[in-house]
């Protein structure tokens, strides 16, 4: 019954987060949701205790079956690589994805899909140079 709770909970807060606004809430809601189906596959695996799958130890009868466990261990693969190119969309991305351009020349020329030139942890004031020949490039492009 617990199992089924925290399955319930993970996704209907995935479902609550995919629906919000914003990259990052998206991302985690898809791993949330990927938690919530791998416990899915594991609690559908698991009906009672079972011996290990090993062909020296336990008969085929008292044998757990492995193949959930596989299934759930692929299905982590597989959501770490999705989680982490999610990732790595939202970082390309605008900054603000909540606000809509009036001007469409304007929004053409201030964000190019995925843009990865001038992307630095530092802050650039408006009068460096650094802000300059980021002007410079704009207005050439």
């Amino acid at each position: 019954m617990i199992i089924a709770a925290v399955i319930a909970i993970l996704v209907a807060g995935g479902t609550y987060l995919i629906m919000q606004r914003g990259m990052v809430r998206l991302v985690i809601g898809m791993t949330l949701i990927s938690h919530g189906t791998n416990l899915i596959l594991l609690a559908a695996g698991v009906g009672a205790w079972r011996e290990e799958p090993l062909a020296d130890r336990a008969t085929a009868a008292e044998a757990a079956d492995p193949l959930p466990q596989a299934f759930v261990l692929t299905a982590i693969v597989i959501s770490m690589a999705a989680t982490a190119l999610m990732l790595t969309l939202a970082a390309l991305g605008r900054d603000d994805d909540t606000s809509a351009a009036e001007d469409p020349e304007k929004a053409r020329k201030s964000f190019r899909s995925l843009q990865t030139m001038g992307r630095s942890a530092h802050h650039i004031t408006k009068d460096s140079p650094e802000a300059a020949r980021r002007r410079q490039r704009e207005e050439n492009y």
